[in-house]
């Protein structure tokens, strides 16, 4: 598409960003995210959505080994920020925020159900690799 063609703001859309299992990579996908979010027009989504992707994907990279993957996805006035690891096994179900505000560990999903209008996870298999999918999503108000 020419760079000077109009664009439906409301066209769903969809990036993944594959990322080695490296701390580094955190930063990768916050930065990316910013940029996708910026470039898309939804700038008010930028700083809740980069806190969720951050909590998702470090849990991604901390607690396993293999490759991860971030997903953003935006249909029907609603953002998708997703994790995607190579570890099938569920995720530890969050703790009380209030309880957690003091902690060292433990407070990532908390933070992710506290701000997000909606999350969860599911198997998913990539690539050939097992794993799982743990997402959240945003509604654009």
């Amino acid at each position: 598409m020419p760079e000077n063609e109009p664009v439906d703001p409301a066209a769903p859309w969809e990036y993944t960003l594959y990322i080695p299992n490296d701390l580094r990579a955190v930063t990768v996908c916050r930065r990316t995210l910013r940029l996708i979010l910026t470039m898309h027009g939804l700038i008010r989504l930028v700083d809740t959505a980069e806190l969720l992707a951050t909590e998702l994907v470090s849990n991604a990279v901390r607690h396993t080994k293999g490759p991860a993957a971030l997903r953003v996805r935006w249909a029907a006035g609603v953002l998708r920020v997703g994790a995607w690891d190579a570890d099938p096994g569920p995720p530890e179900p969050p703790g009380n925020l209030d309880a957690l505000t003091e902690a060292e560990k433990g407070r990532g999903l908390a933070l992710v159900r506290a701000c997000a209008d909606l999350w969860g996870w599911q198997p998913l298999a990539r690539g050939g690799n097992r794993g799982k999918y743990v997402w959240c999503d945003l509604v654009a108000a």
